[in-house]
């Protein structure tokens, strides 16, 4: 049996490493902001999934948050740090994104200052200063992406043309992407 993408014509196939994947990280990053947080551990309480906001991609292609001491995300990391997955999505049809890595946490006062906005005085009500904020330092050891080789305009076009011609006329892109 044949797969879908033995229908497409164009390549849609386009595999990522070093500077490159961590560029298209930050691209799907920065469009999404939010992913699903996904621990391998699972407590009491928690589904082991949560809605997270990255606060920085950096250079190396480390994703990095702040979170809550008490919090079950960090009771999590704590039994296993080396099982997350975040899964993004940036647009309603494109721009989907899915790393694994492993995760470290720390109180390091200088990166919670470059993190920090006023608006995270909601979960953190001491401030910058709050003795619950904590960094979690996601690296990722591999991924995949699904997303569009052109933007959406072109993207719908291609389909509206190949739906006519009878043809499979996807924009798609997709591959694995890996950091280090």
């Amino acid at each position: 049996m044949s797969s879908i993408n033995d229908n497409q014509s164009e390549d849609n196939r386009d595999d990522m490493s070093g500077a490159k994947a961590v560029s298209k990280i930050k691209e799907l990053v920065d469009k999404a902001e939010t992913c699903f947080f996904v621990t391998g551990a699972v407590v009491e309480g928690s589904g082991g999934a949560r809605p997270m906001n990255v606060r920085k991609v950096d250079d190396s292609g480390n994703l990095w948050f702040l979170s809550a001491s008490d919090s079950h995300l960090n009771e999590e990391l704590a039994i296993d740090p080396d099982s997350v997955h975040l899964y993004f999505q940036s647009s309603p049809h494109s721009g989907f994104l899915h790393l694994q890595g492993a995760a470290t946490v720390s109180q390091n006062k200088q990166v919670i200052h470059e993190l920090w906005e006023p608006v995270l005085k909601t979960w953190f009500t001491g401030g910058e200063e709050d003795e619950r904020i904590t960094v979690i330092k996601v690296t990722p050891n591999g991924g995949y992406y699904w997303d569009t080789k052109h933007g959406f305009l072109v993207a719908g076009i291609k389909m509206v043309i190949g739906a006519v011609a009878g043809k499979t006329l996807d924009d798609s892109v997709e591959g694995t992407l890996k950091v280090g």
